[in-house]
């Protein structure tokens, strides 16, 4: 399925387009959406990875999907609402990248240091604790490296310098070999739906819902390409939610998955 661009090309104004986010104006994922008729969200414990997606902060309903540079998002049909967090000033933080960067904000925000790291395309395993101890990635052809060359530093600015590196060496293909098979478990609020290549796509569940009759709704976000705000996708019930196994196929506004293309985090 893809939505007609027609009712989206005129701008209100710089960062506006007028006619989307309905639902209301919280501030959060959870205080925007509400969940499907006859549904519920799933419990989601504090100081979970459920939780933290959840709570993510929105911008002001009406907000564009802006690029790396500053230019507004070719289709602005996709979106019902854009996460409040930085994209950067690189073309980086694509499809694969936004969904580590989630991941990784989540375990810094609990100071979970040592289960943030990720391997590159090649293989290597890129640790923020030891980036944040001083050492820096080389990278020499296909090999990589470790040298201490920086001093110690913590603090969230150098995790997005970490993560950026991350982001240069790693993708689609990389991610999907860290994540495990999960189409056959309940689906949970921080899965992904991801397909490796070059180009791969990749999306996160943000969200999920149930209704007493056993149905299953899922809320997704994605950056894509060029690198761009993560932004929240517009789904066939309620515009913002994907009810599972309703159709074939998950028909994302801009990418095909099969659901058994659905991972999580090990």
């Amino acid at each position: 399925m893809r939505w007609s661009l027609a009712a989206f090309l005129i701008l209100s104004g710089p960062g506006h387009v007028p006619g989307l986010h309905a639902q209301g104006n919280g501030a959060t994922v959870a205080a925007r959406f509400a969940a499907p008729a006859g549904a519920a969200r799933t419990t989601a414990e504090p100081g979970s990875f459920a939780h933290y997606l959840r709570q993510l902060p929105l911008r002001p309903p009406g907000s564009a999907v802006h690029l790396f540079d500053g230019r507004p998002k070719a289709r602005q049909d996709v979106h019902a609402a854009v996460i409040d967090m930085s994209v950067g000033g690189k073309d980086l933080q694509q499809c694969a990248d936004a969904v580590i960067r989630l991941h990784a904000e989540h375990l810094f925000a609990q100071g979970r240091h040592a289960d943030i790291h990720y391997r590159f395309t090649n293989g290597f395993p890129a640790e923020w604790e030891r980036w944040r101890e001083g050492q820096r990635i080389r990278v020499e052809g296909n090999t990589c490296r470790w040298s201490r060359t920086a001093t110690p530093d913590s603090s969230h600015a150098q995790l997005l310098n970490y993560l950026n590196t991350v982001f240069s060496y790693a993708g689609t293909l990389s991610l999907a070999t860290e994540l495990v098979p999960a189409a056959h478990r309940p689906p949970q609020s921080g899965d992904v739906f991801i397909q490796g290549g070059s180009p791969g796509h990749a999306v996160i569940v943000v969200d999920v819902a149930r209704s007493a009759d056993g149905r299953t709704y899922l809320m997704l976000a994605q950056s894509y390409m060029p690198a761009q705000e993560i932004h929240i996708l517009r789904g066939p019930v309620a515009d913002v939610w994907y009810e599972v196994g309703a159709t074939d196929v998950l028909r994302t506004p801009e990418w095909t998955f099969n659901w058994s293309d659905r991972k999580r985090w090990p």
